[in-house]
Formats: structure tokens, sequence, C-alpha cells
């Protein structure tokens, strides 16, 4: 089982060996400097205050290690999106589901949210497999612009709140 916390200035070694490696293959691409990881996190913190709050970002911690992150971020006044990223030695465990399926009901019900989205690259289907667990259906691609190169078609996936 994996707990969610909100971010907290400490965990800025933990982000930066979390955005290194194997997890940022579907990414950017590059590691994040510890001054990028206190930006992520003071950022983070700022957006905690807005109103109406347009991001939630939560460490997800296993056994009180910091192992991932996960966000939700509003997209417009009734959809959002998640995004997630876990420590490579932690894939294969079903954390990044357990978390998904923790963030669903606040998007629901504190987000006052109506539909979910998420988007995953196409070389990791392992993150399709977190979505659809979760609940989400995939509804087919949607191309993201990437640093170098011509835009990838990430594989595109939806939740609706079905109890409203």
């Amino acid at each position: 089982m994996v707990d969610l916390r909100a971010l907290s200035p400490d965990d800025a070694p933990a982000l930066t060996r979390i955005y290194s490696g194997a997890s940022i293959r579907y990414t950017t691409g590059k590691p994040l400097t510890l001054d990028q990881a206190h930006e992520k996190i003071r950022t983070s913190l700022a957006r905690a205050a807005e109103n109406p709050r347009m991001q939630w970002s939560w460490c997800i911690l296993r056994e009180s290690q910091t192992i991932g992150l996960i966000s939700l971020r509003r997209r417009t006044p009734s959809m959002g999106t998640i995004s997630y990223i876990l420590r490579e030695d932690c894939w294969g465990r079903g954390y990044a589901t357990q978390a998904v399926i923790q963030v669903v009901p606040v998007a629901f019900t504190s987000a006052g949210l109506n539909r979910l989205e998420a988007m995953h690259h196409p070389e990791n289907p392992a993150s399709g497999r977190v979505l659809t667990k979760a609940g989400f259906t995939r509804v087919g691609t949607a191309d993201r612009n990437t640093e170098h190169g011509p835009a990838i078609p990430y594989e595109l996936y939806k939740l609706k709140n079905t109890s409203r």
C-alpha cells in the first residue's frame, strides 16, 4: 500500500532521484537537478494556495519513503489530467495504480471535476495498464510535441465521474 502527502521542501533530494535514470525515458529525458527540484516544490506549494486551485501534487510514499510523484491538474472547470512518475526500482509493484486510485476521488469530489484524462508514451504500455486498472478507458491518441523531432502520438485515456 502507498500513501500520498503534499510535497515539502525536504523532498528535493528524493525528486532528483525519481527524475533520473530510466524513470525519465518517457518524459523530457533530462534528469532533474536539485535546484530544479526545489523550484518544482516551490511552484507546487504556490499552486496549492490558488483559488480556484489548478494543481495538486503529492509524494507517493512506500513505508515512509518517497518513491514517486503524482499530480492532478485542472485543465477546464470540469476536466483535469493526472500524471505520475515512479523511481525505476519501484516499477511493476502496483504502486502507481494505488496512487491513481487514491487521486481519482479527490478529482471528483474536492476538485469538482467531471472527467479525467491521462496520457502515456506509446513505448510505455505499463502506464496504460496502470490507467486501465484505475478505471480509465483508452480512447485513442493525442499528439504531444517533443523538444527534439516530430510530435509523438501518446495513448489517451479518459475516466468520467459516474456518480453525477
